[in-house]
Parts: structure tokens; C-alpha cells; sequence
């Protein structure tokens, strides 16, 4: 088959897949002192006191529909319907009440998505008792479990569940104390009780669990969401069920179809996020759908899973990160039946986490046209693990995937002048009441007015017509000065550095606060420079990083965007490639891979001096200082 992306250009004339979506009105109210208010004029309305209420509705109305789908050791598809999940959330639930669990002995869960952690997690929500969902590299790629021991003496749980005690038996020895009950699903710790998850989903249920379930209310504290922020050891944030119960109504009013028809997802987020659990698992089961695990990433080796998944399941809701899409991209445009399926029922494409390519977004809309004739609505906004997550939504067609939208109904943004750009804050029955046993954090993470400081600027799209939406504008905390007193927008020049210098990097830290110019330190795609250098798949990495070829495509690229800088806030001057992945342990990554610039400028402070030590080291990419 010829290359599908190269048959079909994006026709702006071609209509896109009908389905209903909600684009609220704004009051937009100006001070004179610069800050501005933002508001929907959209009534919220009422929404569930307890997310399960949602399960005890669906499990009424539609019992035998499937609610989540993992494939077993097999392949095959195990799937637990509405009326078991609910079965589940009782025997679970009434297990834990036994033991004298709640947000002061919270449940732990150390390992990622499947059918098991669905079942605990909602059984937790239900009984209402909180717990913790923690990201599995803490557990099993830490070397010294240092952020794991800062979330268990934050925490202080009083139970704890990993799905394998082998796979995570290290981290349990060397972390959970030895009178916290531990449980799995498979492989019990040797030389430790061990409880078996199965012994506590057969518990009978009894009117003890219904009346736990009566008493929870809008406060009650549904989880812990732990995220590393810009800065330091992770934060516990508050969840509550009116957060989590408010943002789905956000939600279901932006993607209004959710109510025509229970949305069918095949997702691998984690939902140790606020994306994945929270967003994610939270549409699915407010309204009814279904949610195929994917046990799929979009990385090399294990973006074929979700290649298979996606064959076998036709989505009618699709969410990833921009770098999911582009892993994707290849398998779609080579593989006609995968192409057909994906396409097949789907209304909307969902991206977030990072500003979309644009020749990412074009070809998706190319395979989209090829398939079905249509075009397929590719939708994002804009939230944090604070919000819950939703805050801003886009849900019309925009020409820059930067576009975060505008507040979802019920949320009200304000933006205040800051350094020449827009801070942004926000207030709304989503945000959480804060910090978990961290009150100082707590309250200087609002304002006098009660709005939460998200630490992110935006600006508008079109400044004659605020409605179309908001441009993300960076974080603030990472902008920086130049000696000449010049700003320096970290944000934006990142992203436009990545896409420049794309396949041959994974992401860039900015340096040259009080310095006369910029460099940059890069964290180099390996696979993209051993293609470039042609080299084999196993040449070592200080092999590719020195050769001729990966040194100059990166010195041309640079200099391409030198030339096009509009002064010394966007001009590269040098740069030096990083043999060293970021580290999670130092705090220059968190568990979901996104880069702490704070944290490597401090760690590789050497490399900031070699990179402005004139005469140049033979390590530096220098750009022509004539561009």
C-alpha cells in the first residue's frame, strides 16, 4: 500500500464527524489594574454527592454492560461488568472497614493500572476510606526509594496493595513497616503475613458498608494524588468527592456526546496521574462507558500492545500525549485495518501533557479523511493534579494546538499581570483544599481572593476576540533573566526547540539566568541519533553523541533557529549533548518523564561553566555568533 499520509491533504473544506460538544459563553470582566476575570456564563448545575453513586446508577440501568476490560497472561480479554464492579466495591469495601482505615491510615497501592486496582480503588471511594495510588517507579526504578519513604512518612497508611509481591517485594522490605498489613494480588512476600486481594473481594457484604458508603459526603477525601511540581519531594494533594464528582459534570458539559452514547476508551495513562485516574477512569464510569486497559506506552517495544488493543477495539474516545500520537503515526499509515478500526466510531481525539506538532495534527486529520471521509475533532485543554483535573477545555477547531480553551462551566480563571505576562489562577468547587498535612504549603499555594496559584501565564489567542480561547504560555517559575535584564520565556522556546530539533532529542533545559546569552543542555533521543549517525541499534551512546553527523544536523538546526530568533530571549548561542539520562532519584524527572529545569541546572552546574568557558571545550556545539 502506498503511504496514506502522502494521498490526502487536510481539506479544510471537509466536514468533521457530527457529534455534539459544548463551547460555553464567556463574562470576561477587565480591572483597571490589568488583572482579568473569566467566567462561563453556563450554570454547572447539580452534580452526584459521591462519585459511586454513578456505579450504584449504572449497575441499575445497565448491569451486564462492560465498565473495564484487561487482557489476562493469555490474551484474552478478562472484562468485570457494572453489576460485579459494584459486587466488588462491597466486598472490598467491607473488608477494609474492618481494619480501621481512613485518610489518617490511608490504603497505598504501589503497582499501575489493571483490573485489581480498579476493583481496591473503588472499593476505597465507596467505603470511604482514601488512599494513594503511587507511581510504580518509586517502587522499581529508585535505586534508593528515597521519594517512596517521603510519601509512606507523609502518609502514615495503614494498608498496602502491590498486584505482584515479587515484582515489588524490595521496595515492601525496605519501606512498608512491619505492622502495616500488606496485599497482593499474586505471589505473596515471602517471610511476611501476606493478605491475597482475593480473600477480601469474597467478604459478604452487609449493611455495615451501605451505611460507610451514606455517610460519605462532599468533603470526604475520595484519594491522594502525588505530584513533584517544578520543585522538591512529592505533594500529597487533597482529592474530595466534590472535586472529583464536580469536574466530571465539567466535563460531560464540554463533551456533550458522552450523554448520547457511553464512551468506549482504550487507555494506558497512569493512574497514579490526575489525567488517568482521575479525568479518565472518572468520564468512563460517570456516564456509563466502557475502558479497555491498555497496557501499551508509547515508547519503542511497547507501542505494538496498544497497536493490537486498538485493532481489537474500536474507540469512540481517544486520549494520549502528543508523543503517543507520533508513536502511533507509523503503525496507522502502514497498517489499513488498524487505520479502518481506529477510525471506525470515533468522535474525538483527546492529547494533553504537551503542545501537539503540527504535522503531527495534520496527518492524523490525512489517515482520519483517508478512512472515513471525515475529519475527527482533535480537542485538548488545559488542567492540573489541583484541579482535579479539568479546568480549561477546547472543544472547537483552533490553528494553534497550543489552544487550551477557555474555563469549563462552574470554574472561574483569573489572570494577573506578571513580567509581562498573564499569571494564571483559579477558583471552583474542582480545586483542592490543599496539601495534605503541609498547612504552610497550603497557604501560600492561594491568594487573598481564595483562587489556587497555578503557577502557569496564558495569553489569548486572538486579543480582539477573547472567546477563542487561551495560548499556554509557560511557567512562570522557570522564566529567567539575562545579565542584559531581558526575560526569557522559558516555556515557549522549549517547545519550539524540541520540535526544531526533532527526531534527535527528548527534551532540552535552557540555561543563562544572569549570563549575556542563551545555551541549552540536551537530553538526546538516542534511537533518532544512531539513525542519523547510521549507526547499529547497539552502538554505545558516547559513540553517537560525538559523531560528525549527529554533532552537525544539531549545530544546523540551531543555527537555523538563530537566524530566525527575534534577539538574544530566543537565540540559542551553544550547546552540549548529555550522556546521562535524567535522574529520578536527584529529582531531575518525575515519574512521568517530564523535566525538572530547576533540578538539572543545579545537579550539572560543571556543564553550565564548561558551557560558557571560552576557548570552548571539544563537548560544546557552538552556533556562528554572525547569525
Amino acid at each position: 500500500m502506498t503511504d496514506a499520509s502522502r494521498q490526502i491533504r487536510p481539506d479544510n473544506a471537509a466536514p468533521y464527524r457530527k457529534v455534539r460538544l459544548g463551547r460555553p459563553d464567556m463574562d470576561i470582566d477587565r480591572r483597571p489594574d490589568g488583572r482579568i476575570y473569566i467566567r462561563a456564563r453556563e450554570d454547572l448545575g447539580d452534580y452526584p454527592v459521591r462519585l459511586t453513586d454513578r456505579l450504584l446508577h449504572w449497575a441499575d440501568r445497565a448491569p451486564d454492560r462492560v465498565f473495564m476490560a484487561a487482557r489476562d497472561a493469555n490474551g484474552a480479554w478478562r472484562k468485570i461488568s457494572y453489576g460485579e464492579t459494584l459486587t466488588y466495591a462491597r466486598s472490598i469495601g467491607e473488608a477494609l472497614l474492618t481494619r480501621g482505615l481512613s485518610a489518617e491510615r490511608p490504603v497505598v497501592i504501589l503497582s499501575g493500572n489493571d483490573l485489581e486496582h480498579a476493583m481496591l480503588g473503588l472499593a476505597c471511594v465507596y467505603a470511604g476510606i482514601a488512599y494513594a495510588p503511587i507511581s510504580p517507579a518509586y517502587s522499581l526504578v529508585s535505586t534508593d526509594f528515597g521519594k517512596l519513604r517521603h510519601i509512606f512518612q507523609l502518609l502514615t497508611p495503614g494498608f498496602v496493595f502491590a498486584a505482584d509481591g515479587q515484582t515489588f517485594g524490595r521496595a515492601i522490605d525496605a519501606i512498608v513497616p512491619a505492622d502495616v498489613e500488606v496485599a497482593v494480588t499474586r505471589n505473596p512476600l515471602p517471610g511476611r503475613k501476606t493478605t491475597l486481594l482475593s480473600e477480601l473481594a469474597a467478604t459478604p457484604p452487609t449493611s455495615t458498608i451501605d451505611k460507610a458508603n451514606s455517610n460519605v459526603g462532599p468533603d470526604t477525601i475520595t484519594k491522594f494524588l502525588f505530584t513533584s511540581g517544578s520543585t522538591g519531594q512529592p505533594k500529597g494533594v487533597i482529592n474530595t468527592q466534590r472535586m472529583w464528582c464536580s469536574n466530571q459534570k465539567m466535563i460531560a458539559l464540554a463533551l456533550a456526546y458522552f450523554q448520547d452514547e457511553p464512551p468506549v476508551t482504550v487507555d494506558w495513562a497512569p493512574w497514579h496521574h490526575t489525567a488517568g485516574g482521575n479525568h479518565d477512569v472518572g468520564l468512563v464510569l460517570y456516564n456509563g462507558g466502557t475502558f479497555y486497559i491498555d497496557e501499551g506506552k508509547p515508547l519503542p517495544g511497547v507501542i505494538e500492545a496498544t497497536v493490537r488493543n486498538l485493532k481489537d477495539v474500536a474507540p469512540t474516545w481517544y486520549f494520549n500525549v502528543p508523543k503517543g500520537y507520533e508513536a502511533l503515526l507509523p503503525f496507522l499509515r502502514s497498517d489499513a485495518q488498524l487505520r479502518q478500526n481506529f477510525f471506525s466510531r470515533l468522535k474525538v481525539m483527546w492529547f494533553a501533557g504537551a503542545a501537539l506538532s503540527q504535522p503531527t495534527f495534520d496527518e492524523m486529520q490525512e489517515l482520519a479523511l483517508q478512512s472515513c471521509g471525515e475529519r475527527i475533532h482533535f480537542l485538548t485543554g488545559f488542567g492540573a493534579t489541583e484541579t482535579a483535573p479539568c479546568a480549561l477545555a477546547r472543544t472547537w477547531a483552533t490553528r494553534n494546538s497550543t489552544n487550551m480553551g477557555l474555563p469549563t462551566p462552574g470554574l472561574d480563571l483569573k489572570l494577573i499581570p506578571a513580567e509581562g505576562k498573564l499569571e494564571a489562577r483559579v477558583k471552583g468547587p474542582n480545586i483542592t483544599p490543599g496539601y495534605w498535612r503541609q498547612p504552610e504549603l497550603t497557604a501560600t499555594s492561594f491568594d487573598e481572593e481564595g483562587f489556587y496559584k497555578l503557577g502557569d501565564a496564558f495569553k489569548f489567542d486572538d486579543p480582539d476576540n477573547p472567546a477563542e480561547g487561551l495560548l499556554f504560555d509557560g511557567r512562570v517559575a522557570e522564566d529567567f533573566k539575562l545579565a542584559t535584564g531581558t526575560w526569557v520565556s522559558v516555556g515557549p522556546l522549549r517547545a519550539r526547540l524540541i520540535d526544531a530539533l526533532a527526531p534527535l532529542v527528548r527534551d532540552v533545559v535552557i540555561a543563562g539566568a544572569d549570563r549575556d546569552d542563551l545555551s541549552v543542555l540536551i537530553f538526546p533521543d538516542l534511537d533518532g541519533c544512531r539513525r542519523i549517525a547510521e549507526l547499529p541499534a547497539g552502538a554505545p551512546a558516547d559513540d553517537v553523541l560525538a559523531h560528525s553527523r549527529v554533532t552537525e544536523a544539531i549545530r544546523q538546526r540551531l543555527q537555523a533557529l538563530a537566524a530566525s530568533s527575534t534577539g538574544s530571549s530566543t537565540k540559542i548561542c551553544r550547546a552540549i549533548l548529555l550522556s546521562e539520562p535524567p535522574s529520578l532519584d536527584a529529582g531531575e524527572m518525575t515519574d512521568k518523564g517530564s523535566i525538572n529545569q530547576r533540578a538539572v541546572l543545579a545537579r550539572r552546574s560543571s556543564l553550565l561553566d564548561e558551557l560558557y568557558t571560552v576557548p570552548h571545550s571539544p563537548n560544546v556545539i557552538a552556533i556562528e555568533s554572525g547569525s
